[in-house]
């Protein structure tokens, strides 16, 4: 799969037509308009000797772009240039407009520097030229090495003291509450069943009747009591309290209606014994 794509690759780049600079030459002018320095563009290697620009120079590139074998101007789909300072790693990417001929004009005049040059210290910057479009293969050329007057050092902005590593941050977790000795927990845990105890002692000693406990028309009441009690432990255990008050007010409404149910029979069995 590897082979077959770089075939691939391999025949798009043979297909490839070539581009090439026609008439590609710089200059440099003063505030006056004089012409310091005057040189053809090499396609092969740079400039021998750097270029220097003053705080009131310009400097002028110029070229057109053509096909290698039409020998007709193309308009490239990008074509920049780079401003790269070794010594900081900086670059500034600064457009290159052409016209539909395929003629070229960039002008950098040190008394308005564009914002896209960065900031400069006494080292050259690597000037190189960058021309991409369909159809052809890519082209990048370097032009030569520019010396332009120090900037001023970059001021920093107000807030960039805010703008650090934060402490690194360690979670803290609450030890684990302390169980209280089991004899402690047997005696509260006695003093709660206490009075259950009580009940069931005093009930087994007047032995109360409730034959009609369990009667089909009060077993209803009797549930729902039971689930009342059921709802209170699965509260302590796990409910919250909301949604005990929403269980709570369903339950109360059934036990309502079973309740009335309840005591309107044992009503009618109390009727239907003075008869």
């Amino acid at each position: 799969m590897f082979s077959f794509a770089s075939l691939l690759l391999l025949a798009a780049a043979a297909n490839a037509s070539v581009l090439t600079l026609q008439s590609p030459r710089f200059s440099v002018t003063s505030s006056s308009g004089s012409q310091l320095r005057s040189e053809p563009i090499s396609l092969a290697h740079k400039a021998p000797e750097p270029v220097t620009l003053s705080p009131t120079d310009t400097l002028k590139i110029t070229f057109q772009a053509v096909d290698v074998d039409s020998g007709k101007g193309v308009q490239p789909q990008q074509t920049f240039l780079r401003f790269y300072d070794e010594e900081s790693g900086e670059e500034g990417i600064q457009p290159v407009r052409v016209t539909s001929g395929g003629k070229a004009k960039f002008e950098l005049n040190m008394a308005k520097v564009p914002p896209s040059l960065p900031a400069t210290s006494k080292a050259p910057l690597k000037v190189s030229l960058i021309i991409g479009t369909p159809k052809y293969s890519p082209l990048k050329i370097s032009l030569f090495d520019l010396f332009v007057p120090a900037s001023h050092p970059i001021t920093p902005h107000p807030d960039k003291a805010s703008f650090h590593p934060l402490p690194f941050i360690e979670h803290t977790f609450q030890p684990e509450p302390i169980q209280p000795p089991k004899p402690i927990s047997a005696l509260f845990a006695g003093l709660v069943l206490a009075p259950w105890v009580v009940l069931l002692g005093l009930w087994a000693q007047i032995s109360p009747r409730v034959p009609r406990l369990f009667s089909p028309k009060i077993l209803p009441f009797t549930a729902t009591l039971g689930a009342f009690e059921v709802l209170l432990f699965w509260y302590w255990v796990d409910l919250r309290l909301g949604d005990v008050l929403l269980y709570g007010g369903i339950l109360g409404v059934v036990m309502l209606f079973t309740g009335k149910y309840a005591l309107a029979s044992i009503s009618e069995r109390r009727l239907a014994s003075q008869k």
